[in-house]
């Protein structure tokens, strides 16, 4: 028989607290290799599918699929054979492995203290799995007290507690009567003891079961038909970010319509050409564009506020954030460096990071270190908004419906391709010259692709 060994979820992106296991790729018993993913979990970041840390067996899963597991916490046991297997004795010292992806931990690097472990009960507990390390349990040390003398009061009925209630102490029951309690779903501690030195008895635990259960602590009154949904993962994490970017970036936003039937001329004529035949050409490829040509006129647009340091970071490369709609909720990844790619390498790039994130696979370092981001809501047929910053961005442009309009055009009304911009910016460090100027340009750019593209560059 291998050695078996318990496996803690480690932190699977930066700062990350807790994951929440979505599905298990391996069932217990199941054999896995090195690297080898066997279980889904979802952070608040991204859906991350964890490696296996060993060649062996998963021999057990601490947790259900839809459980949550804090970081640090028993994830899974692994049964692994030979002399690879680590000794039990080290075992505190390698609690997380080190998984491809993931650094290895610094030396001496603090980890999250646990909560004080109740004290034992007084009755010996069934042996422990030889596959834990041992835990020597914290000295319990009972003060002692003596009450003031009060003046004496007439004798109150005693009333039975449920065990170790009145105190928080230890539940005192026998191993087969915790097995039973165990079997049945009894909660010791909500169990009225008749034992001797208040043990509860096999007749405590049965009686427990035939008394009628407690009525549950009402929430407010809703409608029978109202839903509650947890917040969690994604959402959580969005929630978070929306409003601590609401209140730490002053926002300004401004607004252009603008005349597109060049931008809409070129997306057809360049979805006929052979080398953009294997991507995808659509208007948000060139709205990409035209963001990256006007960010290189403005490059303090492309900046983020450093409130630790008191200085302005202007920022070398792009990596342009593309806000995207998912089961999961709202996800911003972004193209890093996105102003070195050709036009056909960001369609490529766009089309990737819609797909991953439709299909939940988006990492969280897909989603860090963005500088400037667009948000395409055009496609549910919206004008235009007024978006919120991701945090740590400077600004984010809104690009709306292109629709058919009538417009002045060379002096004349025509039905003309028109959508309206919206740019939101953190005032902090773009002033309303700067934002106006650097809308402007994009404006620019999408009416006259080709002129535009030739004077600026």
């Amino acid at each position: 028989m291998g050695q078996k060994i318990t496996f803690n979820l480690p932190d699977l992106g930066e700062g990350l607290t807790e994951g929440e296991v979505a599905a298990w790729l391996v069932e217990p018993g199941g054999e896995v290799k090195l690297n080898q993913p066997f279980v889904e979990v979802e952070t608040a970041k991204a859906l991350v599918e964890v490696p296996s840390p060993y060649d062996g067996v998963l021999a057990q899963h601490h947790a259900e699929a839809g459980e949550t597991v804090d970081v640090g916490k028993p994830l899974a046991t692994f049964e692994v054979e030979g002399a690879d297997a680590p000794p039990e004795a080290a075992k505190q010292e390698e609690r997380t492995p080190n998984l491809v992806g993931y650094g290895a931990r610094e030396a001496g690097s603090k980890r999250r203290k646990r909560k004080g472990a109740a004290p034992a009960a007084e009755t010996p507990a069934p042996p422990a799995p030889q596959s834990l390390a041992p835990v020597t349990p914290p000295s319990v040390i009972t003060p002692s007290f003596t009450p003031p003398p009060v003046e004496a009061a007439p004798p109150v009925p005693a009333v039975p507690a449920p065990n170790g209630a009145a105190t928080g102490g230890p539940v005192l029951a026998k191993p087969p009567v915790r097995k039973l309690a165990k079997d049945l779903g009894v909660d010791l501690a909500s169990v009225v003891p008749t034992g001797p030195n208040g043990t509860v008895s096999r007749a405590d635990v049965e009686a427990a079961v035939a008394a009628p259960a407690p009525a549950a602590p009402q929430r407010a009154a809703v409608a029978a038909e109202d839903q509650r949904i947890p917040i969690k993962g994604v959402r959580k994490l969005t929630a978070q970010n929306m409003v601590a970017s609401a209140f730490t970036a002053p926002h300004v936003t401004v607004f252009l319509t603008c005349d597109v039937t060049g931008m809409m001329d070129t997306v057809k004529e360049f979805k006929a050409r052979k080398e953009f035949a294997d991507v995808k050409v659509t208007p948000l490829l060139f709205v990409a564009k035209a963001v990256l040509l006007a960010a290189r006129r403005h490059p303090m647009i492309n900046a983020r506020w450093d409130e630790a340091a008191q200085e302005i970071v202007v920022k070398h490369d792009v990596n342009l954030g593309i806000a995207a709609a998912t089961p999961r909720g709202l996800v911003v990844p972004n193209i890093k460096a996105a102003q070195d790619l050709s036009l056909v390498g960001l369609a490529d790039a766009i089309g990737s990071l819609a797909r991953t994130a439709r299909e939940g696979r988006t990492t969280p370092a897909d989603m860090m270190g963005g500088t400037i981001s667009i948000s395409n809501v055009g496609v549910f047929g919206v004008d235009t908004g007024t978006p919120i910053l991701p945090p740590g961005e400077s600004a984010i442009l809104v690009f709306g419906a292109v629709r058919p309009q009538p417009w002045v055009h060379e002096g004349e009304i025509a039905v003309r391709q028109v959508t309206t911009l919206g740019l939101s910016f953190d005032h902090r460090l773009i002033d309303g010259e700067l934002g106006s100027q650097f809308l402007a340009d994009v404006g620019a750019f999408l009416s006259h692709p080709g002129e535009t593209l030739l004077a600026w560059t």
